[in-house]
């Protein structure tokens, strides 16, 4: 899908992003919010999307590399994008816009405009060019605690005027409309959808080799919560726990539930399906991925790109 309905809403920059992040080893936000895991030579860095929702991208570098972490908080896309494109490292904005309620980036280098859910460069020199997704996870900040005693959490920036208390879209996660609202031009209800699951399912984005391909939670949970597939040539496994949703290349192991939540079995030992590690020291690799709204998914990659449904 290539077509999308951009509408201005805001002046650019009036939702400024974060260029200058600060971490600390605690949280004022509850247990069960929802952070952006991107794990580093040293520990892993969380990064909550109640602060994300009042910046909406973060301009960072981890490792050496430029990265942005990205939140749409209509679409509850969460995103790392490698930052690097033709050797020109971008620094990213908010452009004020919405593309079918996604937000719309913009870079500080070219102008360019590019949506946020899929990377995709909607307009200026980099038009048609997409970002490199980096891996990354979504997960509870519980489950970010436990597993990364030792990890960074991104701290509201102290010339931040928003409220950081609490989360502004919480309902919202849960109702049946989307967008904003209050504004003619903007989508307010999905009129078209054709599965049984709701449009705002949490789904994993992944795009391999040029495949891609949505697995909604509903339909992971209905598989006991492990999905096994082959996408762009690559075995891979998707898992959905209380926590999150993570997908790894799958190694030629066969996964079946544990009894501990938050863990499966195969070859021969445990693996916490929220890192990938096992209990004998194993490690899967994780697979760049998009966490988002089942409608967003649609809307940027076509009513085909589901794992396992047909409209």
């Amino acid at each position: 899908m290539t077509d999308h309905t951009v509408v201005e809403l805001l002046p650019k920059d009036d939702i400024l992003s974060i260029d200058d992040p600060t971490f600390s080893d605690s949280s004022e936000g509850n247990t069960d919010e929802e952070v952006i895991v991107v794990e580093t030579a040293a520990g892993a860095r969380a990064y909550p999307t109640r602060i994300l929702q009042n910046h909406e991208v973060v301009n960072e570098t981890i490792d050496g590399d430029p990265v942005a972490v990205t939140w749409c908080p209509l679409c509850a896309s969460a995103v790392v994008y490698d930052r690097t494109v033709d050797g020109q490292t971008l620094s990213f904005g908010v452009s004020g816009k919405l593309a079918d309620n996604d937000l719309v980036l913009y870079d500080r280098e070219t102008e360019s405009e590019w949506k946020q859910s899929s990377g995709r460069c909607l307009s200026g020199e980099y038009a048609g060019t997409t970002l490199t997704v980096l891996p990354a996870a979504t997960m509870t900040l519980s489950a970010f605690e436990e597993r990364y005693p030792d990890g960074e959490i991104l701290q509201p920036p102290e010339w931040g005027t928003s409220d950081y208390s609490t989360d502004r879209f919480a309902e919202y996660m849960h109702e049946d409309g989307v967008g904003p609202g209050g504004d003619p031009r903007l989508r307010t209800e999905i009129t078209d959808w054709p599965f049984e699951f709701h449009n705002k399912a949490l789904t994993l984005g992944l795009t391999i080799n040029g495949q891609s391909r949505g697995y909604v939670r509903p339909v992971i949970e209905e598989a006991g919560g492990i999905v096994t597939d082959t996408l762009g040539g690559t075995d891979i496994a998707v898992f959905a726990s209380p926590a999150g949703l993570f997908a790894y290349e799958r190694e030629g192991i066969e996964f079946t539930p544990a009894e501990e939540g938050g863990q499966v079995q195969g070859n021969g030992t445990t693996w916490d399906v929220a890192t990938g590690r096992s209990a004998n020291g194993r490690a899967l690799d994780r697979l760049p991925s998009r966490r988002l709204f089942a409608f967003t998914w649609r809307d940027d990659n076509g009513t085909d790109a589901f794992y396992g449904l047909s409209p």
